[in-house]
């Protein structure tokens, strides 16, 4: 008989069960997670793999990037030299109507003071107890328009002071140069010597590291210029050929120039140099005066038989006028034109500084010569503090003041004080001296304006033998400070008969100087940064056109939402901090060399304000401030007007020895931002 087995064991041998399977359960669990730890971490470490594959890959080719770039540029400067008489030679004649000034002057603008008040409209005060409100109102409208009024007429009268004192001074100039025109075509020497040398220095022809040292004489018996003209050294042409990037040793290799090519190279540019500049005096005899010229080109540079410095002759040629004009120059071989067409003289070795006889030197004439450059003006830079205080205050003199040095100790940071006698502009100047090689930076600006406050002085200027950045002339900017930098200090000292020269380089003569701009004084400062900001919950569009007088570069130098930079960078939108509404970064010594100005506009953004107008667009002021974020000054902007949907902020304008400084704007647009950039040139479709 069989016995049946209880219940308790079936219930038991099933927990047993239940048991096994949840156990074999997380064990399988458990396998599949680590398994997917391990493929997560498999394919993390080839994706780091790839990473760091693609970060060696773009090392790599960022660095034959930058080798690639290297041997482009010394390629290009290779091809500008082998090709600067043919260039030169597409560049237009140099006139006598290029030393003369323009009579044009910026117009009247009187901004926001043009607008009148609005008077207060009886109808808004309708009802009982208004009536003393709506007076009070009128008679605060009516203050105010006077108030409007009478500024009006000081800042019209100080329009029209500015602008006769500039028209009188242009006067003066052009009268200068009708004067040497005439003197010109009668051959006077000194006339002849100062016009031709100033063709040589206003010429677009030579690049602006070539040197600009010139001695000169005029023969005028044999109608003939004799100068001595000084030539590029060896180091014009590259030593390096080309670089390529080694990555197993991860560094640039340099291929030199094999010296034969460089030397054949540099007897080019000389040879080019030569006949180049002898094109540039025929071109621009437009009286004819010159029947030939006898010129002599030469390096300053240490004599190998002496050690002194001297000026080495290297090159030497004499033509006439019907000789050359046969020439054509786009086609000869500079040194064959020379030496075998000419007959002239060219060194086999100038890269060892062998000399040439030179022919007829400026000193054979017989009248005085006339130098520009090198050393026989003195350098600013090197010059006595003390003489150099002295000329600047002799250059205070020279303009009809009364000057006289400060001592030496207890100065309070004045050099030189001057007393203009003009009863009406005139009055005590305080005068400070810098001679910097760099930018003066803004806080030496500052500090002129609190001595001339601390002086009760009713002028201070600044006289620097470098430059100013534009924080420097928005904190001067409508305050009694006159900024002089190294550029115009030389050409005022010209003009006055004094003496003075930028350190290495040349001081170029008076007509040179007045005929085209000078180069920018050596800045540090890499960018800047405008930040706008403004009363008024109004959204604004702050917008910046790169442009050359009235007309915008390209489309592409017109700075929106739309297009948020340059095409090189020198100006793009930038994200504003705290402080501003709206920011622009603006490198301003990286503008094209075409742009003369930076003209900074603010339109209503129709998306967000479609109905607005300007009317709410008050207490608007641009802060300038350095690459750091220091600020460096304030620039005040005229107020927004009703209807009104765009309006010019103001200009940055590029001076004539390459500073940029503010004009304040103020026309407005009703038809917004379209309108405003279509009288810039841009066409909107």
């Amino acid at each position: 008989m069989s016995r049946r087995s209880s219940g308790l064991m079936s219930i038991w041998a099933e927990a047993q069960r239940q048991q096994q399977r949840q156990q074999e359960a997380r064990q399988r669990a458990l396998t599949q997670q680590q398994r997917e730890q391990e493929r997560q971490q498999r394919a993390y470490d080839r994706d780091l793999a790839r990473q760091d594959r693609e970060r060696r890959q773009a090392y790599r080719q960022a660095r034959e990037a930058e080798a690639r770039r290297r041997t482009e540029e010394l390629d290009a400067r290779m091809a500008a030299l082998e090709g600067l008489l043919v260039a030169g030679c597409g560049a237009p004649g140099f006139r006598t109507s290029a030393l003369e000034r323009p009579e044009r002057l910026e117009p009247f603008n009187p901004g926001h003071l043009g607008q009148p008040v609005p008077m207060p409209d009886p109808n808004a005060y309708r009802g009982f107890g208004n009536r003393a409100q709506y007076e009070h109102d009128w008679h605060a409208a009516q203050a105010a328009e006077a108030q409007r009024q009478q500024q009006l007429a000081s800042y019209r009268q100080q329009y029209d002071q500015w602008a006769a004192a500039a028209l009188a001074d242009v006067h003066r100039h052009n009268a200068g140069i009708g004067e040497m025109v005439t003197a010109l075509r009668e051959g006077d020497p000194d006339a002849v010597v100062e016009y031709f040398s100033a063709a040589l220095y206003a010429s677009t022809a030579w690049p602006d590291e070539f040197p600009h040292q010139i001695a000169a004489a005029y023969d005028p018996g044999a109608r003939q210029l004799v100068l001595d003209w000084e030539l590029p050294g060896f180091d014009v042409v590259p030593e390096i050929k080309s670089v390529r990037y080694m990555p197993t040793a991860d560094e640039e290799k340099e291929t030199a120039r094999p010296v034969t090519q460089r030397r054949n190279a540099y007897r080019d540019v000389l040879a080019q140099c030569v006949l180049l500049a002898v094109r540039e005096l025929f071109a621009a005899d437009e009286f004819g005066i010159l029947e030939s010229v006898a010129l002599n080109g030469f390096v300053d540079e240490h004599d190998p038989a002496t050690g002194h410095r001297a000026q080495i002759v290297l090159a030497s040629v004499t033509v006439g006028r019907s000789v050359f004009s046969g020439l054509r120059l786009e086609q000869v071989s500079a040194v064959d034109c020379l030496v075998d067409g000419l007959a002239g003289q060219l060194s086999a070795r100038p890269d060892q500084l062998a000399a040439v006889r030179p022919g007829r030197v400026p000193g054979d004439v017989g009248r005085g010569v006339v130098s520009h450059g090198g050393g026989d003006d003195p350098d600013l830079f090197e010059m006595d503090p003390i003489e150099f205080e002295e000329l600047v205050a002799e250059l205070f003199r020279a303009r009809g003041m009364r000057a006289v040095m400060t001592t030496r100790s207890n100065d309070g940071g004045v050099d030189v004080e001057a007393l203009d006698p003009d009863p009406i502009s005139g009055g005590r100047i305080i005068v400070q001296v810098k001679r910097y090689r760099k930018t003066v930076p803004p806080t030496a600006v500052r500090d002129l304006y609190g001595t001339v406050q601390g002086a009760g002085a009713n002028k201070g200027v600044l006289v620097t033998t470098s430059g100013f950045g534009p924080g420097s002339y928005a904190f001067a900017n409508g305050k009694p400070l006159t900024l002089v930098s190294g550029e115009e200090l030389v050409e005022l000292l010209a003009q006055h008969g004094l003496r003075g020269r930028l350190g290495g380089g040349t001081s170029r003569p008076a007509a040179a100087r007045g005929s085209g701009g000078a180069a920018a004084a050596d800045r540090p400062e890499s960018h800047n940064v405008l930040g706008m900001s403004w009363s008024g919950r109004v959204a604004l569009d702050v917008c910046a056109l790169v442009c050359d007088g009235g007309r915008v570069l390209s489309d592409d130098h017109f700075v929106f939402y739309n297009n948020p930079r340059t095409p090189d960078g020198s100006v793009r939108a930038l994200e504003p901090t705290l402080a501003d509404k709206a920011a622009l970064r603006v490198a301003f010594e990286e503008l094209p060399a075409a742009a003369d100005r930076l003209v900074l506009v603010a339109a209503i953004d129709p998306e967000v304000n479609p109905d607005a107008d300007l009317s709410q667009f008050t207490d608007a002021r641009i802060r300038l401030a350095d690459a750091s974020g220091a600020e460096l000054g304030q620039l005040e902007v005229s107020d927004g007007r009703p209807g009104e949907t765009a309006l010019v902020l103001g200009s940055f304008r590029r001076r004539t020895n390459g500073d940029w400084d503010f004009v304040l704007g103020g026309k407005g647009y009703p038809g917004g931002l379209e309108a405003l950039v279509q009288e810039y040139g841009i066409e909107v479709a």
